[in-house]
This record gives structure tokens, sequence and C-alpha cells, in this order.
């Protein structure tokens, strides 16, 4: 009792020091007192504010970057509370159909290791005077003679933890830009496709290789910076209808967290708003311009700019010959090139343009972006945006080989040994060819008679092999691919004899759309 009263008369001695010492001083011993206690104790104390500054509005990303870490080790069981557990915040947004997530609640305290030291961390919450707003912090508590050496690195590892955990857990969204007529700008849904590489029905090959590439685009940070590249990857998808490009699309997605952007060329006006729409996409993005050769006539467009650009030089110069006359010039073909990408202002997206968005200086207000193409003909692609550091790498999906069929009558029937799957890879063989569309159309119908729906699937395969040669016209292989120097993935080698007996519909089918697009451009400059 006599403690307790000696403990009660110091805290009134003091409570009148506060009242009657001016606050200068009082200041000055909190500061002594603060400096006497730092100088015994062996620990080193940082804090982590949530807002930078006084004025409580820039957020302190490392307060998030904290906060993450802190609430993947409170879910593991790595994690050790200093004395019983500590109080935990359960916290669920409304709408949210995710785990509710676990924080620290205010005063408490939570231990950590790293490089073999024990390290504290506390969250730390006080409510401002005279007003019911709180300000928030971390403190962080280090063993003094180590703190030089593991602050840096421990923080470095925090924020990677941090920065994985935010890109798997945050939701992501699907964009599309707005119509003609209106400011350049992106509308969103949530993006829930279920497409994975697990459910792709792709060859090992194609996937390992895919999965590899993306994944070292995903952690070239460095990589990119030394060499002095902007942190980017092209892909070009071509095939016929119905092999998966959208499902692929949507599985690279999913694999690297990002977002998708899907750009509606046709809806772009300029090539100023095509540069808008670029710089109001975020980093960690997919963006995705499918059907690229219906998009825009932009390989006509270079043919029409061209020839015009060399007709209205051609004219110039023979007015400019009539008054000065001086020795001709030859016409130098670099005129025409300069004007080749069509660099025309006539109020509409140019293949200038588009090149600009994909590889220009533009193309780096940003960074961890991946551009992805797709067409059914990549013949019908101007060069120019396939040459790699555009579409850097280039993935043909094609009809069905052996092992994707096996993986799709797996996924839909259940069924993995069968007499009649020999059947079929036999007939694949053979040349009969349906694209994962199809086979996974058959399969749905007979989905509940596993027996039968491999009985209509070789059914359909066995009738293919007899007409797959009818629209063949030729013999030869196809042609090699414009941009050569760039990664090409097939999907199976099995297909190449199918491939070879559709080179001559498709020679047909390029030079139908090129005399098409010719005819355009003689027209235009025709002025009809």
């Amino acid at each position: 009792m006599e403690l307790l009263s000696q403990m009660w008369s110091l805290l009134g001695l003091l409570t009148i020091l506060q009242n009657i010492l001016p606050s200068q001083l009082l200041s000055l011993l909190h500061s002594m007192w603060q400096s006497l206690q730092d100088s015994i104790t062996p620990y080193s104390y940082f804090d982590v504010p949530e807002f930078l500054g006084s004025s409580a509005v820039e957020p302190n990303d490392l307060y998030r970057h904290v906060h993450l870490y802190l609430h993947q080790s409170l879910l593991s069981s790595a994690a050790v509370s200093v004395s019983a557990p500590p109080r935990l915040t359960l916290s669920l947004p409304r709408g949210s159909a995710a785990a509710p997530s676990l924080s620290l609640s205010p005063n408490q305290s939570l231990e950590d290791s790293f490089a073999g030291h024990r390290l504290l961390w506390t969250h730390q919450a006080d409510t401002l005077q005279d007003s019911l707003e709180e300000r928030r912090s971390f403190s962080l508590r280090l063993p003094k003679r180590a703190a030089a050496a593991l602050l840096g690195s421990y923080l470095s590892h925090l924020s990677d933890k941090a920065d994985h955990l935010e890109r798997s857990s945050r939701p992501r969204r699907l964009y599309t830009n707005s119509p003609r007529g209106g400011p350049p700008s992106w509308s969103s849904v949530p993006f829930r496709h279920p497409a994975t590489f697990a459910t792709l029905a792709l060859d090992p090959p194609v996937k390992t290789s895919l999965l590899a590439d993306l994944d070292a685009f995903a952690a070239g940070r460095e990589f990119y910076r030394r060499t002095g590249r902007a942190w980017k990857r092209g892909y070009l998808l071509h095939g016929p209808p119905g092999t998966g490009k959208s499902s692929l699309i949507a599985a690279i997605a999913n694999h690297l967290r990002y977002d998708v952007y899907d750009l509606e060329l046709t809806r772009v006006s300029h090539n100023s708003d095509l540069r808008s729409l670029l710089i109001q996409t975020s980093n960690r993005s997919v963006i995705v311009i499918e059907d690229i050769d219906c998009s825009l006539d932009l390989t006509g467009d270079r043919r029409g700019t061209a020839k015009s650009s060399a007709a209205a030089l051609a004219a110039s110069r023979k007015r400019a010959a009539r008054k000065r006359p001086q020795p001709s010039i030859s016409n130098d073909s670099s005129d025409s090139e300069d004007e080749c990408c069509g660099n025309s202002n006539d109020g509409r997206v140019t293949l200038s343009g588009l090149l600009n968005f994909i590889d220009g200086l533009w193309s780096c207000c940003g960074e961890e972006r991946v551009i992805v193409f797709t067409t059914n003909y990549a013949e019908a692609v101007d060069p120019a945006l396939l040459r790699p550091g555009r579409m850097d790498v280039h993935v043909r999906l094609g009809a069905c080989g052996a092992h994707a069929m096996r993986e799709l009558v797996e996924r839909y029937v259940g069924a993995t040994e069968h007499d009649m799957l020999r059947v079929a890879e036999s007939c694949i063989r053979a040349g009969a060819e349906m694209t994962p569309a199809e086979v996974g159309e058959v399969l749905l119908r007979h989905r509940e008679e596993p027996e039968e729906a491999v009985r209509k699937m070789v059914a359909e395969l066995q009738a293919r092999v007899g007409s797959s040669g009818d629209s063949g016209g030729g013999g030869g292989g196809e042609e090699e691919e414009e941009g050569s120097a760039a990664w090409s993935w097939e999907e199976s080698p099995e297909k190449a004899r199918g491939r070879k007996r559709r080179a001559g519909w498709e020679r047909r089918v390029r030079f139908l759309r090129r005399l098409r697009s010719l005819t355009k451009s003689d027209s235009e400059s025709r002025g009809v």
C-alpha cells in the first residue's frame, strides 16, 4: 500500500508540474527522457505512417506493403505472437466474394524473423485531439547492432512479398474503349473468365514454352532496365476460327493476374485518341486487338498512301520544272518510304499511329504490358506490325492434335482409355482435322454418355479423312510467315500434312484479298 501511495503521489506531482511548467521546458524534458531511453535500449525503432506529411492526403505505399505482408504472416503458421495470440481485426468489403482479411488491431504486436534476427511490428493508432480522425502507423523494432545491415534487405524482401500477394489477390477488370464521338475512355466489368493453361488443349511443348516466356517476362524488371528495352511483350495468335485464340488470351491474363483491355480499333477516330487510350491503361495489363486484319484496312492504306504520295510528288516536280528549267533529279524511293506508314491527317487511325501505339515512344508510358494481336490470316497483316519488337512471339493455333484431343475427351466426359481414342488418333494422323471448338461441341452434346460422345467424335473424324484432301490444289509447303525472326510456335507437328493441303486454298484467299485491296486503292486514287 505504501508503494501504491508513493506512485499516486508521483503522478500527482507530474500533473502539477505539467500544468505549471512552460510547454517548451516540458518538450525539452520529454526529448531528454527519450534520448536516455534510446541510449539504454538495445533496439532501434522505425515508424511507417499511413500517409506522408501532415496533410494526410498522399498515401504511403510502404504502409500498404507492411499491411499486406503482415496479413500474409498472420495466415501462415510461421507467425509467432509476443504473448498470447494478438487481437486481430476481421474485415470484408461489401459485395466481396473473397474470404475475410486479417489485420493487427491497434496497439497489438507481431514478431517476424529475418536473417536470423527477431523483429517486432506494432500497429499504432492515435486519435487526434478534438477530432474523431485516427492516425495509423506501423512501428518496426530492430536489433540496434544489426539495424543498418538489416533494414534495406528486409524492406526489399517485405515489398516483394507484398507485391506478389497484391498481384495474386486483387480483383481484375475487363475494359473496352468507348464508341466514336465522345472523349476516348475505357469502361470495365469484372474479369472472371475461367480459362487457364490447365484447361487449354495445347500441345505440351507449346504450353511449356509459352509459360516459360510469360514467367520470364513478368520477372524481367531488372533485365529490361539493364538492356534499355520497354517492359512489354507482343504476341501474335493466328489460326482458323475455333482454335482457342480468345481462350488463350484469357489464360495469359489469369496466369499473370493482369487486367485486360480489349481495344476495338473501329471505335477510335484519330491517332491522338489512340495515344490517349494507351496512356489510360494501367501497368500489368494485357492489351488485345482481335482480328487485326479486319479491324482496319491498314495494308491497303499503306499502298494507297504511298501511291498517292508518289503521284503528288511527281506532279509538284513537273510544275517546278516548268518554272525553273534545271537538270532533272531522279525520284528516290525514299520519298515514298517516308509516307509508307500512312502519315496522313485525314481524321482516322493509320498504320503509323498503330505502330507508335505498340512500339513508339508512347508505348513506353507504362510497364509490364502484354500486347496481343489475333487474326485468322497472318498473311493479311502488314509485315511492319509483325516484326520482332512488335509481335515478338508468333503462336499458330490449328486443328486438334492427338494430345489435345485426349485432353478434351478426358475433361469433357472423363474417358482416359478407350479403344476408339486410338482410332481417333489414327484419323488425325491420316489428315482429319477438327478444331478444339468442334471437338468440344460434339463432346458437350453427349457429355452424359461418354461412350456415345467418343463414338460421335470418331465418326466425325472418319468422315473428314476423305474430304480433307479435296481443298488441296498443288504441292509445296506453306509460305513462311512475315517476320520469321520472331519466335513461331506450331501447335502440333503432326498437322504439317494438313497445312500443306490447305496451302492452295489459303493462297487463293490471299490473292483475292490482295486483289480487292489493290482495286480499292486504285479507285481511291482516281477519286471514285
